[in-house]
């Protein structure tokens, strides 16, 4: 099954659906969706990808690569996931740059966590109540814009390069 809007932008659908597909007698066939907001067993999406595989903005799927990410293996700027790599990450196991937060949770800065591996480690007392002003949180730097503007370009001009690839 295929869906493709007739509305787009930047010569890519708003939103495009592809699902896979098994026919008697011929192989499975994948759904590879692109487009802004795209939903498939491989989805490309610049805003939101939903899928098996999803690249792009927001995923949400079994394997996640964009800026947040939820899925099983999430890689991202901000990852959830039962395995979350990225520069905050939540999960499972969370590997994180700035915070980790899971039951392995290892981190450049700090960690929190069943088995927590960071510079600073917070936990809570012994019977108390968990410290949420403890929860650290880093200050937005000019640096921060910087990296999350060259983020969303590659995610552009990754986005549009495949677009040029599947036109081929």
């Amino acid at each position: 099954m295929e869906y493709r809007s007739k509305t787009s932008f930047l010569g890519l659908p708003l939103v495009h659906i592809a699902l896979g597909s098994a026919r008697p007698g011929e192989p499975y066939r994948r759904g590879i969706a692109t487009g802004w907001i795209a939903i498939g067993d491989i989805a490309r999406g610049v805003l939101v990808a939903s899928g098996g595989i999803a690249i792009g903005g927001i995923c949400i799927g079994g394997v996640g690569l964009g800026l947040i990410s939820f899925a099983g293996l999430s890689i991202g700027a901000l990852a959830f996931g039962g395995l979350s790599l990225g520069y905050y990450a939540v999960g499972g196991a969370a590997f994180a740059w700035q915070v980790a937060i899971g039951g392995l949770a290892v981190s450049h800065a700090y960690a929190l966590g069943g088995t927590a591996h960071a510079p600073h480690v917070v936990t809570p007392q012994p019977g108390g109540p968990f410290p949420m002003s403890s929860i650290p949180h880093a200050p937005f730097r000019t640096s921060d814009a910087f990296i999350l503007a060259v983020l969303l370009f590659a995610v552009f001009v990754f986005t549009l390069t495949m677009r040029q690839r599947s036109r081929e």
